[in-house]
């Protein structure tokens, strides 16, 4: 790989945990980006399904890479760690990204040499799997919604040098307090008005799950208004 391409190289991070059903429809979304060059990990956290036998079933177009069950913070963090790329892009395995999602975004990136991150609009849609009686319990807006997800994020790799790595303490909520801590060193953000992420809807969730969300989420903003106050 010349100079030229190693500084436009997307490295996309896969973190999977016992999701063989959708990662190979997430590896394919990436695969046929109209986006070059990039390079494909997937972080396999520890799982106990297939999820190995797919990834590696992609051969040399999806580096593979076995942890052991750490959550998705340390899956993140560790690709990072292998990532070759100037810029770094995520997709949960449950997701898929529509074509030109990288084209979109590093498209931005060379008209804006000082933007940190690229963010674009995702839309919910619920797994055609499911039977019918599960798709009625989970709720699906029709509408597209700002993508403040990894699944829908670009950013320069020197982002995470600056603002840190994701936090492994978190059960939930570990991107908003990673996007909360950038936000509040100033890295520069962007929001484009096109759809460049599918998330995949497939489960029903209990008030006992929802309140550990919203416990999370309280701690996470407690922490970043205790450190503007110190700062």
């Amino acid at each position: 790989m010349n100079t030229a391409e190693n500084q436009s190289l997307v490295s996309v991070i896969i973190p999977v945990y016992n999701c063989e059903r959708y990662l190979a429809e997430a590896i394919e979304s990436v695969i046929i980006q109209n986006y070059r060059p990039i390079e494909i990990i997937v972080i396999d956290d520890g799982s106990t399904d297939g999820s190995a036998d797919v990834a590696k079933k992609f051969g040399q177009a999806a580096r593979y890479c076995f942890l052991q069950h750490s959550g998705i913070s340390a899956a993140r963090n560790r690709g990072i760690d292998l990532a070759h790329g100037t810029f770094i892009a995520f997709l949960d395995a449950d997701d898929i990204w529509v074509q030109n999602k990288l084209a979109l975004q590093m498209a931005v990136f060379g008209k804006k040499s000082d933007l940190d991150m690229v963010f674009g609009l995702l839309k919910h849609f619920r797994s055609p799997e499911l039977p019918e009686t599960l798709k009625a319990n989970i709720n699906c807006p029709d509408e597209l919604m700002p993508g403040y997800s990894p699944s829908a994020l670009v950013a320069k790799r020197d982002v995470f040098s600056r603002a840190g790595l994701f936090e492994t303490n978190w059960q939930v909520g570990e991107f908003i307090d990673w996007f909360l801590r950038a936000h509040e060193i100033g890295i520069s953000v962007i929001m484009l008005p096109e759809l460049v992420t599918l998330r995949r809807l497939y489960k029903t969730g209990d008030k006992s799950t929802q309140n550990a969300y919203f416990s999370n989420y309280i701690k996470i903003l407690k922490a970043s208004l205790d450190r503007k106050r110190r700062a």
